[in-house]
């Protein structure tokens, strides 16, 4: 499979404290990659990091066909971001003021790309038909999650970042979520980075990286 992502020597420091440093790993092309860690090590940092949201101190991330993230200004990431990258966040952060299949769709219309019928199916892919007007308040975590789940991945990202997406779910619905999450990845040939405190989720994926502040080393 083709190399999606290269993280090398990666460090993030807050001040004199460093959270990580000498992070080195890659990610294949449809790969599904879970990164476990103790609390605080900085596992969410470290997914902000891929993303381009979040900066770093030292090292590299180079992206599937040579775009250095370091080498872009914050603009530029966010164009970049919103082309290749899908984010399921653990606090969902769907937007209240819209109905649940304008929060689907928001990332075709950033991409300029508005798509009605890709939009209702992606619901139906969830598990959401039919329920593309309700407002977010009207739905179940479990819900919101998959709302998430289909906004994440409407515009066919070719790299998903999830962040404890199950984290404030029941372990039934965290269950049905990872199905879904699995399932939707492995249809799309998406590669999926998944951040997690859950031994069930991660034993689901191809590999697990195991983070410390020292670097990364392989195993849960």
């Amino acid at each position: 499979m083709d190399e999606l992502l290269r993280v090398q020597a990666l460090a993030k420091r807050y001040g004199a404290a460093t959270v990580f440093e000498n992070v080195e790993f890659t990610l294949r092309a449809g790969e599904f990659l879970a990164i476990v860690g103790e609390s605080g090590v900085g596992k969410s940092t470290l997914l902000n990091c891929l993303a381009g949201l979040d900066g770093w101190d030292a090292g590299r991330i180079v992206h599937a066909g040579g775009t250095d993230l370091a080498a872009l200004d914050g603009a530029q990431r966010a164009l970049w971001r919103r082309a290749h990258v899908g984010f399921v966040f653990q606090a969902f952060h769907v937007l209240p003021h819209l109905d649940v299949a304008q929060n689907v769709g928001l990332p075709l219309l950033l991409l300029d790309r508005p798509d009605g019928a890709r939009v209702q199916q992606m619901l139906a892919a969830v598990g959401l038909e039919g329920l593309g007007g309700r407002l977010p308040q009207q739905l179940s975590g479990g819900q919101l999650q998959r709302v998430a789940i289909a906004r994440a991945l409407v515009h066919r990202p070719a790299l998903l970042l999830a962040d404890e997406p199950t984290g404030n779910l029941d372990p039934g619905t965290a269950a049905r979520i990872m199905d879904l999450l699995i399932a939707q990845t492995r249809e799309h040939g998406a590669a999926l980075v998944l951040v997690t405190h859950s031994q069930a989720a991660a034993a689901r994926a191809d590999r697990v990286l195991h983070l410390t502040a020292q670097g990364i080393r392989p195993g849960a």
